[in-house]
This record gives structure tokens, sequence and C-alpha cells, in this order.
């Protein structure tokens, strides 16, 4: 029995390497979060686009500064990401050995926190952000806003064919490390740990008592009396400490909630979700008439509400289901992020284009 348990105590720096299943796992884990967050948001502002309006249009902002704080506050206390200490995982510092680690209450050192931060938090922005700019020029181009001869026009056009294969690379990239990593010839199963310096292990039971112990500990230090800016410091540092437990903790709860709801929606219960669905269609939504005195709708069904004018390239939003002209309402969406008529939040993916039977 005990040439069987010796490995608890005696374990390699290799046998605390987690699974790529864990790893997998702690990465989707924000992965989901994010599209969940972003679908309350926007039924939040299609309820009350004057008071929660602001938050669907600056959502991409608004989430990173939450992962700001949620992740440095875990990196600092627990010397790992959120979804990775849910996952009991921690980040060790490459080149530290088995008896050198450090405990996860120690948090990271600066250099590898930081780093880490860049990946974890940086990085997925300015990815959000680019496949936003994609989109965009990609409806841009499909529809021929700019010249054909400017120079403009020619540099993203080309920039719209060499990103997919840009994307292919980076993609592939992560898989070849994957790969590697299930064959047991990385340490890393994503390139991005390699360069901020470290690596995943599984939490040690040290790691956890020093982690269940810190918070009862720290409570019952008592800090110095110091300058008034060494207290506004403090005071500032603990509200900070506060806000990211508190939005750990919930997001702890929110993501109990999002297995839930994904266990809801498997095939398994599709049965029961047909059984809520085959109800009587409602009503269609009654659109406001054409003979008001609306001063946002034209007397005329073939004018633009925007322009003025007869409609060229006729164009339907759909989410309110009103018609314009497409250079119109995309510049007007692009904008806004709404529509001219309703103020319901949309985006230019919400544009379809209209095709009469005379053309």
């Amino acid at each position: 029995m005990a040439e069987h348990g010796a490995h608890i105590t005696t374990a390699s720096a290799v046998d605390d390497q987690p699974s790529i299943f864990e790893v997998v796992a702690q990465d989707s884990l924000m992965t989901a979060v994010r599209p969940a967050l972003q679908h309350v948001v926007k039924v939040l502002a299609e309820s009350n686009p004057a008071c929660y309006g602001f938050l669907w249009k600056w959502f991409d902002e608004i989430f990173t500064l939450l992962d700001l704080l949620l992740q440095q506050h875990y990196l600092s206390k627990t010397s790992a990401s959120f979804s990775e200490n849910f996952y009991g995982l921690k980040r060790i510092v490459m080149g530290d050995t088995h008896k050198l680690q450090r405990l996860a209450s120690a948090g990271l050192p600066k250099k590898q926190l930081w780093k880490s931060v860049i990946f974890l938090v940086l990085l997925p922005y300015l990815k959000v952000k680019l496949e936003k700019l994609i989109s965009s020029l990609r409806e841009e181009d499909e529809y021929s806003i700019h010249p054909p001869t400017s120079r403009w026009k020619r540099f993203y056009r080309a920039f719209l064919a060499a990103y997919p294969f840009v994307n292919m690379a980076w993609e592939g990239w992560f898989l070849v490390q994957q790969l590697r990593y299930i064959l047991g010839k990385a340490q890393h199963h994503s390139p991005l740990l390699s360069l901020a310096g470290v690596r995943l292990g599984r939490l040690t039971v040290q790691d956890i008592q020093a982690l269940e112990h810190k918070p009862a500990g720290a409570s019952m230090v008592q800090q110095p009396a110091g300058s008034v800016g060494e207290k506004m410091k403090s005071a500032l540092k603990q509200a900070v400490g506060g806000a990211a437990s508190c939005l750990s903790t919930g997001l702890s709860v929110g993501v109990f909630f999002l297995q839930f709801l994904e266990w809801w929606y498997s095939s398994g219960n599709q049965e029961t979700i047909k059984s809520l669905t085959a109800l009587p269609t409602p009503p269609p939504p009654v659109h406001l008439d054409y003979n008001s005195d609306s001063p946002l709708l034209p007397q005329m069904k073939t004018v633009c509400p925007l322009c003025r004018k007869n409609r060229v390239n006729d164009t339907v939003l759909a989410t309110s289901g009103y018609v314009f002209c497409y250079r119109c309402v995309f510049n007007y969406v692009k904008s806004h992020r709404a529509c001219p008529i309703t103020g319901y939040p949309t985006q230019v993916q919400h544009l379809i284009k209209l095709y009469s039977p005379e053309n």
C-alpha cells in the first residue's frame, strides 16, 4: 500500500501536468462566458435602449475592464487565471524545480503576471476588434461603399485577401502545440504560455491549504498607521480586491448556470424544448401607420425615411423591419448601432438586401 501511495508525496514535476481535457476545458470556459454575458446585455439593451444602450455599445471595453480586474486578482492571489483556478490548476514559472516551486497563494512574479494579463485580456480584445473590422470591411467591399480607384479600397482588399491565411497560420500554430502537448513533446498546450514564461500544473495539497487559510490570516493582520496617501492607496487596493472577489463569486455562480443551460439545450432535452415551443404562433407586431403624423416616417412607402428620396438599393433592417437605402442605413447603423425609427440596438450584420421582382 505504501508503494502504491508513494507518488502522492514524491511526485515529479511532470506528474502535476494536467491532461489535455483539463486545459481545453478551462480554455473554453471564458470563451463561453463572453457570449453569454453579451446575450444578457443585448436583451437589456433591447428592453430599454435609453438606459442600457451604452452597455451594448461599449460591451467590448466594459467586458475587457472587468476581465482585467478579475484576471489580475486571480493571478496575484492564486497564481492562475479565473478559469484555471476553477479547474484546480495554477501557473508555474518556467525553470522552477518541483522542490523550489512557489505556493499558489504567493501569486506570480510581476514579470510573468503582467505577461499573463496581456495574453489573457489584451490579446483577446484586439482579436475581437480585428474580427469586427474585417466584417465591416467585407460589408463595404460587397456593396462598394468606397470608389473603386481609391487607395484605401486597394489596401483593404489586399488585407481581406491575406487575413484568412494569417488566421489559418495562427490557429495552426495552436493546433500543432496541442498535438505536441498530447504526445508529451511540450510542456505547454498553448504557445502563449511559453511566451509568458509559465506552464500549467495542478494545485497541490499545500496550495489548497494555503489558499484556504490566506483570507483568514490576512483579515487578522492589522496594517500600521501611515500617511494619508498610503491609507488612500490601501483603501483603493482593498476596494479593488473586494470588487474582484464579488465579480469572481458572481461569475462562478454564473458558470454553473451556464453549464445548466448547455445541459438543458442538449440533444437529450430536445423533446422538452419542442413541447414548450409547440405553441400557437403569436400575431405579427403592429407597425406604425404610414398615414400618421410621425415625422420619422414618410407618407410614400417608396421613400427612404433617412434621405427622404426614392429608395435606391432597398435594404431592410432585420431588427425592426423598416426599409431604407443601403448607403443611408449602413452609415447610420455603423455610427449609432441602432434602428433610426425604433431605436432598437442593431449592427450592420442585420442589414438584408431586398430584390424586387422587376429586377
